[in-house]
């Protein structure tokens, strides 16, 4: 009696982690997700960035290591210095299907500010504009922000951080290029 119980416990174990051939398989990445993969990659970033009209400019060296996660999600973390402080930030972008949006975060060591992204490719599928709220660095305020990163070509992007003033009109704050190391 007890063989038959053990081999009808093992039996039951056994079965419970079979494959079931009529699981649903995973999405496969689609071709907004394609976009990403020119992001992937060792980069070498310059940057300038005012934060108050009339004042020289805040220039920053650095580097961005873009990697892939599984086809949906690009991962991207900058490490560089700024102002003799060690800065570090991480961007992800991806797209959502169900929202037809790209969408993402910013986090840097800087601050404590999180900000999400939604936004589009342009129809030439050159320009990705993101969209957010965050915190404008001249006036601490919370405003509305973009990122316009636009690829010049395979090698060289350029992102543009931009705040919307209080008339509406957006002002670029920060300029990056950056070009893929060899």
């Amino acid at each position: 009696m007890f063989k038959f119980v053990l081999v009808g416990l093992l039996t039951v174990l056994v079965a419970g982690f079979a494959p079931a051939e009529d699981a649903p398989k995973p999405p496969a990445p689609q071709k907004e997700h394609g976009w990403l993969k020119q992001l992937e990659g060792e980069w070498a970033c310059e940057s300038e960035a005012v934060f108050e009209p009339g004042k020289p400019a805040v220039k920053c060296r650095g580097t961005e290591t873009v990697k892939s996660l599984g086809g949906f999600w690009t991962v991207g973390e900058m490490k560089g210095e700024f102002m003799g402080t060690p800065v570090t930030g991480i961007m992800t972008v991806g797209y959502d299907a169900k929202k037809g949006k790209y969408v993402g975060t910013w986090v840097c060591s800087m601050d404590g500010h999180l900000c999400t992204y939604e936004g589009s490719v342009d129809a030439a599928g050159k320009v990705l504009t993101l969209e957010t709220e965050g915190v404008h660095p001249a006036t601490g305020k919370a405003v509305k922000m973009k990122d316009v990163l636009e690829m010049k070509d395979k090698d060289t992007r350029v992102m543009t951080s931009s705040a919307q003033g209080a008339d509406g009109k957006w002002e670029t704050f920060m300029t990056m290029t950056a070009k893929r190391k060899k």
